[in-house]
Formats: C-alpha cells, sequence, structure tokens
C-alpha cells in the first residue's frame, strides 16, 4: 500500500526545484540548535516557509526594480548635472558676450558721434574747398587776362624792350661822362706819358711835373687818377702832411670832378642822391640832411619842442684849402656814400669807404658792359 502523500500547499515546479542547492549545513543560521516541528505543523510550517519564500522573491523583485529605477534616476540626475554645468557655462560665455556686447555699444555710440563731428567738419571743410575752388578759378582767369596783357602791345615784352633801350641811354650818356672824365690808373697815364716822351725824344714826367720814379709798380698797387689828378686827401692824413699847396689845389679839383661826374650819372640814371651836391669845380661842397649831434642835445635842453627836420642841411666842403681837415674827410666820406647808393642801384656792391675813384671806375664799368642792357 502507498504511503499517503503530504498534502499541503502545492510544491514549486521543477524549474522553480532546480534553483535549490544543497550547501553545507554550517552556513546554515541556528543549524546548531534546529527548530522541532511537529508533524501536524509540518504542513503549515511548510507553508510559511513557502509564503516566505515568495515573499523574499517578490522583495528582491522589488529591490531589482527600484534599484534599475534609481540607476535611471542617477543617470537622469547625472545628465541633468552635466546639463546645469553646461547651461552654467553657456549662462558665464552668454554674460561674458552681452557685456562686450555693451562695451561694443558704448564704442559704437561713441564712434558714431565722432562719425557725426568729422562729417560736419568734412561738410565744412567741402565748403570751404567750394569757396577755395571759385578763388582759384577767379585768379586762373585773371591770371589768364594778365598774360594777355602781358603778351599784348604793352605787355611784359614791350617793358623789356623800353627797359633796353633806356639802358642803352644810360650806358650812352654814361660813356659820354667817362669820356669827359676818365679814370685810369696811374701806370696806364705814366706808360703812356713814356710813350709819348720815347716818341719825342724828352724824359717821361708825371702830372706833377716830376719825373716817374717807378715806372714798374704793380698794377694792383697801383692808385687811380680823374683827368690825370689824385685824390691825396684821406681820413687819417692831416695838414702838414701836405709840403705843397699845388697836392691840395689838385686833390680838390680831383674832388671836383669826382662831384661832377657823379651828379651826371646820378641824372642819368635819375636818381635822387642822398647827400646832395652843391658843384663848384674844386670848391664844391656836398649837404647832409642829419642833424648835427651836439646842436641837437643844446636844443632838446634848451627848447625840447624847437626840434624842426626840415631844418637847413649842413654843408661839407670838398676840398681843404682855409677848411677843417676832419669836414673835408667827412666830406669825402659822404661823397663815397653816393657812389655806394649809386652802386647799389644797379645791384652792385661797394669796394671800400675810403675808395672814391675806384668805386666810380667801378660804376663807370658796369653801366658800360653787355650785361646791364641785358639785365
Amino acid at each position: 500500500m502507498e504511503p499517503d502523500r503530504i498534502s499541503g500547499p502545492d510544491l514549486p515546479p521543477e524549474a522553480e526545484l532546480s534553483e535549490w542547492a544543497i550547501c553545507n549545513g554550517e552556513a546554515i543560521e541556528g543549524v546548531e540548535n534546529p527548530k522541532i516541528v511537529d508533524w501536524e505543523d509540518l504542513q503549515q510550517e511548510l507553508a510559511r516557509l513557502w509564503s516566505l519564500s515568495s515573499a523574499l522573491k517578490k522583495a528582491k523583485e522589488r529591490k531589482e526594480s527600484l534599484a534599475q529605477r534609481l540607476e535611471s534616476i542617477i543617470e537622469v540626475r547625472k545628465e541633468s548635472s552635466r546639463q546645469n554645468n553646461e547651461l552654467e557655462k553657456m549662462r558665464q560665455k552668454l554674460e561674458a558676450k552681452r557685456v562686450v556686447l555693451g562695451n561694443l555699444s558704448v564704442h559704437i555710440k561713441k564712434k558714431s558721434e565722432n562719425v557725426k563731428d568729422e562729417r560736419e567738419q568734412l561738410c565744412h571743410a567741402t565748403r570751404l574747398l567750394l569757396v577755395a575752388g571759385k578763388t582759384i578759378i577767379a585768379s586762373h582767369q585773371q591770371l589768364q587776362e594778365a598774360i594777355k596783357l602781358l603778351s599784348g602791345e604793352r605787355g611784359h615784352g614791350n617793358l623789356k624792350n623800353l627797359q633796353k633801350l633806356v639802358h642803352l641811354r644810360q650806358q650812352h650818356m654814361v660813356t659820354q661822362v667817362s669820356t669827359i672824365y676818365p679814370v685810369k690808373s696811374i701806370n696806364d697815364q705814366t706808360s703812356k706819358e713814356i710813350t709819348d716822351s720815347r716818341s719825342d725824344g724828352k724824359i717821361s714826367r708825371d702830372f706833377t711835373g716830376s719825373p716817374s720814379p717807378n715806372v714798374s709798380k704793380p698794377s694792383h698797387l697801383s692808385s687811380l687818377t680823374i683827368l690825370g689828378l689824385q685824390i691825396t686827401i684821406l681820413p687819417s692824413k692831416k695838414m702838414s702832411y701836405f709840403s705843397d699847396k699845388k697836392d691840395i689845389q689838385s686833390s680838390a679839383s680831383a674832388l671836383g670832378y669826382v662831384a661832377h661826374a657823379v651828379s651826371l650819372i646820378a641824372a642819368c640814371l635819375d636818381v635822387p642822391l642822398r647827400y646832395p651836391l652843391r658843384l663848384g669845380g674844386s670848391h664844391s661842397y656836398i649837404h647832409d640832411y642829419a642833424p648835427l649831434v651836439e646842436n641837437t642835445t643844446l636844443e632838446l635842453v634848451a627848447n625840447p619842442a624847437s626840434i624842426n627836420m626840415s631844418a637847413k642841411p649842413t654843408e661839407f666842403p670838398l676840398f681843404l684849402d682855409g677848411q677843417d681837415s676832419t669836414r673835408a674827410a667827412y666830406a669825402i666820406f659822404l661823397l663815397n656814400k653816393d657812389l655806394e647808393q649809386l652802386l647799389n642801384y644797379i645791384g652792385a656792391e661797394s669796394l671800400g669807404p675810403r675808395h672814391v675813384l675806384p668805386n666810380l671806375k667801378e660804376l663807370m664799368r658796369i653801366i658800360q658792359s653787355e650785361e646791364y642792357i641785358n639785365d
């Protein structure tokens, strides 16, 4: 007879029974003090164990489900945290770009104001250029008219021709003056006298009547004469220097010749002399309109309102006979100043304050040259 089957809850299927495994008894908790279950309570105990096993299984499944949900939630949180970090970085970049954009806006505003100012300045400059262009056009028209006038019958060419004719006339008149009052070197005169004496068989003598002692004197050291007369009155010499009254008279005559020649040349050139001359041959005078310092000082002390700029000019003698040597030397100085004035008028320089005859010769030479006509 078969033994009775234990009635109780349904046993788990074989698939589930296959999960059961034999394990060491020492690993089981409470193996030392096992619980003794009566046979009558076995079925109930097995049912309880089975329900506990089912509950444990469900708890494991729930645990696994919760673990998966937690992992997904953690992944979502990680992704959210990453996105938050990226979003924060993007927010920082956006803020930096916003700051840059603000700075650019301020810069653009300033640039716009500068452009506005520069546009106004450009408009003002444009207006000025338009005015200048109109002025240039008007000036160009005036220039064209002036060119037409210059190229006409009364233009620059005619003026140059007239100036050339005037210079030719002046040259002709000065040539006549140089013929009347020739200024030559004493060596040239001595050589001419020697030639004449040789042809006549007589001894050569100079303009004073004495024999010529130094015929071979260098030309650059030779003195100049006017009509054979020398000027021997110099500012550094006194009356005691003259051993013969004939030298004084010859110097006075030479100065008279120079004064007449200067006045004639000034008239030819139409130049009013700064120091006018009063011609009188060997007793000529020169005028100085500058008042004397001593007289001016005395008049200023006596009566400051008595100074008259149109006072009578001071007269200085161009001779030494019966005159103060200082006044005569000053007269020669003023005469040389007149020569310097004429030289400056034709664009030349004076040779020096004491070179009366050299300055006169240079003046005549320049006027008689070809350059003076073409100037």
